[in-house]
């Protein structure tokens, strides 16, 4: 049975089985037979390929790694935890926005704290989208019954909704810009998602709890590992439930 999600994951990367096994430096053939006949390539093979195509290495083979050296990758993805979001320097913020170049995404509720403490939070965007950086915001859409749940659990009511109108207020200069996207989604949230390339900040939600107090994974993703990747798709999957602000 061939392997579809190898095949897929080279087709939109924009390379051929050649490419990758120049790449890598293997046949043209092996990595034929990698596909179409879902060989297991060998371990160094694998990383490999998977940071050439951006994915993991447990999504491209899924029976080759077991749970136990799956679940090492994975703690291994994790480079700290914060106690509260407060906690997280306001430089390692400005970093990781400086540092992407690619894909920068930010799901959440409100997050005004981003352009409040940061001035050129918003006209950095703008320019790493003016350069081809895909960026996508999600907010709560402040007329849901989610986000009025959310601001009766914190004790702040429509203060809740009035926080999201002030930051898309800030993020009115992305608008009309070709490469970014600014949604409204009506998700229960249970993290509140920063992603920059290859590394996250996933700011877990405790009940009733502002999301300034609670904890902060930091993340960067390994090609053999799934935790960064199920943040990401859990991103893309509200995402692609969202309506947009501007259409």
């Amino acid at each position: 049975m061939p392997n579809e999600r190898l095949r897929d994951a080279i087709l939109r990367n924009g390379l051929t089985p050649a490419a990758v096994a120049d790449q890598i430096g293997v046949d043209p053939k092996t990595v034929e037979r990698w596909i179409t006949q879902d060989r297991t390539p060998y371990p160094k093979h694998r990383h490999s390929i998977a940071a050439a195509v951006r994915q993991s290495e447990s999504y491209l083979w899924p029976d080759a790694l077991s749970p136990q050296r799956a679940t090492r990758v994975a703690e291994s993805e994790i480079l700290h935890i914060y106690p509260r979001r407060s906690t997280v320097p306001h430089d390692l913020w400005a970093q990781l926005l400086e540092q992407a170049n690619n894909q920068i995404g930010i799901l959440a509720y409100a997050g005004l704290f981003l352009p409040e403490q940061n001035p050129k939070f918003v006209p950095t965007l703008v320019e790493k989208a003016d350069a081809g950086a895909i960026v996508e915001i999600a907010l709560g859409d402040p007329e849901c019954a989610e986000v009025a749940q959310r601001g009766e659990d914190e004790g702040i009511g429509d203060a809740m909704a009035g926080k999201i109108r002030n930051t898309l207020a800030f993020y009115q200069d992305l608008r009309g810009n070709d490469n970014a996207s600014v949604y409204f989604h009506q998700t229960i949230l249970y993290n509140s998602i920063y992603r920059f390339d290859d590394e996250m900040l996933v700011n877990t939600h405790l009940y009733g709890i502002p999301a300034a107090y609670a904890p902060v994974l930091h993340l960067r993703r390994l090609s053999g590992g799934d935790l960064f990747d199920g943040y990401a798709n859990s991103f893309q999957r509200v995402i692609s439930k969202s309506k947009y602000v501007w259409p």
